[in-house]
């Protein structure tokens, strides 16, 4: 059983969804100590009993949630801050509440729920900060303005953050829930392979794992390099398109 996550005290947000629902059973499965939280309490109560772990019902859109959450929570070893709001589909569409809901739960959240509880667990000599992103915070794509800024904003952090402390799925996600359907040749990732992920980053202490296959992580690497030919190998490829089924798909969850 892997030394650092047996009887470690993890907070998971995002519990709820598809990919924390899986993150929640590996964690405990390796011997965590896990307190779940999300906005749906219906959904997490039960997941948390499976589990063996606790509850903490919260909606990060909240300005003063996240200190409620720690508050509620305790002294936490790690944090695997999961929770996000799908972002996809032109700015025009959004209302300016919308767009503060995603920088909210996607951004803001995740950066105090950091700067909130690393001092007390870099004090106890035990701590590992897990972010999960998306290949959306390496590359831009049309009609995920929003979205991209969410997530290369939280990637730039994690990474300048790791530098402070030093002394994508099948079955769940925004493809799965919006019944998206991607170009042939391009497959997808399980909530398993982002659990076993999550797992070997805490364990090996890595700074970051692609969990995508190979054709969209090299579309990623593209995009850093070379974005406008990025931006014509998506257009060829139908991303727009894509990007429109997901957009429509995930508007009730903005």
């Amino acid at each position: 059983m892997p030394k650092k996550l047996r009887g470690a005290k993890i907070l998971l947000t995002g519990a709820t969804g598809g990919i924390g629902r899986t993150l929640a059973r590996t964690l405990a499965a390796h011997g965590a100590d896990p307190v779940l939280t999300g906005r749906r309490a219906e959904l997490l109560e039960p997941l948390a009993a499976q589990v063996g772990g606790r509850a903490v019902p919260a909606d990060l859109a909240d300005r003063g949630a996240v200190e409620e959450l720690l508050a509620a929570a305790g002294e936490i070893d790690i944090v695997v801050a999961n929770a996000a709001l799908p972002a996809t589909g032109l700015l025009a569409g959004y209302s300016l509440d919308q767009v503060d809901r995603a920088l909210e739960v996607n951004l803001r959240a995740p950066v105090v729920l950091a700067k909130l509880v690393a001092e007390q667990m870099l004090a106890r000599r035990r701590a590992h900060l897990v972010f999960i992103s998306s290949l959306s915070g390496k590359t831009a794509s049309g009609q995920a303005s929003l979205y991209n800024a969410t997530k290369f904003g939280l990637r730039g952090f994690a990474l300048a953050l790791r530098e402070d402390l030093r002394p994508f799925i099948r079955d769940a996600g925004m493809f799965a829930d919006s019944g998206a359907i991607l170009p042939p040749g391009v497959g997808a990732r399980t909530t398993d392979d982002v659990a076993r992920a999550t797992v070997r980053a805490i364990e090996r202490d890595l700074a970051e794992i692609d969990v995508a296959p190979f054709g969209l992580r090299l579309t990623a690497l593209l995009g850093g390099i070379a974005p406008r030919l990025a931006a014509a190998v998506q257009r060829h490829l139908g991303a727009e398109t894509i990007t429109e089924q997901l957009a429509e798909g995930q508007r009730t969850k903005r």
